[in-house]
């Protein structure tokens, strides 16, 4: 069972939101290579406004994630695709139903 998880907001600068998405849609390889990665979502809700979700079975899990080459790559590229910086969301995951 995952037991911790990261959300993640992303709010892309004006112009620059279909880099956002490519961005976002060019790391699900990368995370594919993260064994510790149970589950990741990137998602958009509006315009302008992204997330990610990822979930872990432990808090290494989380820790080999946020220091990954995805996090990475997202903070060297975060001044100039997005508004803000990105809010980073640490949640204790309460239940899952995941397939497998």
């Amino acid at each position: 069972m995952t037991k911790v998880a990261l959300y993640v907001e992303l709010k892309a600068k004006a112009g620059r939101e279909e880099e956002v998405a490519a961005f976002l849609k060019s790391a699900e390889s990368l995370i594919d290579q993260e064994v510790l990665t149970v589950a990741w979502f990137a998602v958009r809700f509006d315009q302008s406004t992204f997330a990610i979700f990822d979930a872990f079975d432990a808090e290494a899990g989380r820790q080999a994630h946020l220091s990954g080459q995805v996090a990475a790559a997202l903070m060297a590229h975060a001044g100039e695709l997005l508004e803000t910086p990105p809010q980073i969301r640490s949640p204790e995951v309460l239940a899952d139903k995941l397939p497998g």
